[in-house]
């Protein structure tokens, strides 16, 4: 199956390019952003070697669905989508920060507690937890933002203190980030999925803050199946979940965690498509739509001639 893992495009009134990890970001005219999820896949700040087939298809389409249903609580960057695998929106001054909620200890925050770390972000973490249970009340623990290497944990008092964010506008992204994972949690529950975790990324645009990049999707947050989940956590047993986090506990046996030096275990095709396979599971369980292929043959050629129409159409 044909992967996008690499794009250098050269659109009309193009003004800058930035390739992150996994999404491609061009500007036009200062203006206007065109978002391509491609297929890469990244793990502990680091970009794994293959490509994962239809991953960008995903991740592009859940993100659109996620906020279009959100609009009503915050406004968003989102402009059109004019191709399975690209947004086109505004483009905002983002916040030099990532608004991490979570509703359970997992993941990262759970490798923290299981060390002994009790002081989270700032926030005070009960003694007896166990691994997967759920706060009293969902948590925010923001990072920066690094526009390279790692993204490092940071308190709300320490990200107002230094500047990276007004205390005005932090409020306001707060109480933005905790309506959307409530909005999150609830069409989760409607699909029979717990929103574990996730992250929401602000900017600003006319004086105006804007939600901007993905949301709700496999890369930025974590999801466990509701059935069963109270069974599994009494036993001490690892939740069903639909997530990257599979890709991260992988790579963790396989001895990699993104130290220098360690070397990334063989993406065999079988494993490669067992990736595939579950972003597919997790887009038609959150969406509650059938998942379409888009025709992979020629993605760049497709990819320009859909970005040109949209952005014709829009007058750029």
């Amino acid at each position: 199956m044909a992967t996008l893992v690499s794009t250098d495009y050269k659109f009309p009134g193009q003004t800058a390019e930035y390739h992150g990890k996994v999404r491609d970001v061009y500007t036009i005219n200062d203006d206007i952003l065109v978002m391509v999820a491609t297929d890469r896949i990244s793990a502990f700040d680091v970009v794994l070697p293959e490509g994962i087939p239809y991953k960008g298809q995903v991740l592009n389409q859940i993100a659109t669905f996620f906020l279009d249903a959100t609009k009503d609580i915050v406004p968003n960057w989102k402009l059109a989508t004019p191709d399975p695998m690209v947004t086109v929106g505004y483009k905002c001054e983002a916040f030099p920060v990532e608004m991490i909620i979570r509703g359970y200890l997992s993941g990262s925050a759970w490798r923290a507690y299981a060390a002994g770390e009790r002081d989270l972000c700032g926030v005070k973490l009960p003694e007896g937890m166990v691994e997967n249970q759920a706060f009293p009340e969902p948590i925010i623990t923001p990072t920066t933002k690094a526009a390279e290497g790692h993204d490092e944990n940071i308190s709300r008092e320490e990200i107002i203190a230094q500047g990276l964010v007004s205390a005005e506008d932090y409020a306001v992204i707060e109480n933005y980030t905790r309506a959307l994972f409530k909005r999150g949690t609830d069409m989760a529950a409607e699909k029979g999925l717990l929103l574990v975790d996730t992250k929401y990324e602000f900017g600003k645009r006319d004086g105006k803050v804007i939600l901007i990049d993905e949301i709700h999707t496999p890369d930025s947050s974590r999801y466990f199946y509701a059935d069963g989940y109270q069974q599994l956590l009494a036993a001490g047993k690892p939740q069903r979940q639909l997530s990257k986090e599979f890709v991260r506990q992988w790579l963790i046996a396989g001895g990699f965690t993104g130290q220098a030096g360690q070397k990334v275990p063989e993406m065999t095709p079988e494993f490669v498509a067992s990736v595939t396979d579950r972003y597919i599971e997790l887009y038609e369980h959150v969406t509650g739509q059938p998942f379409v292929k888009a025709d992979e043959a020629d993605l760049k050629e497709r990819i320009a001639a859909n970005v040109l129409d949209c952005l014709n159409t829009l007058g750029r």
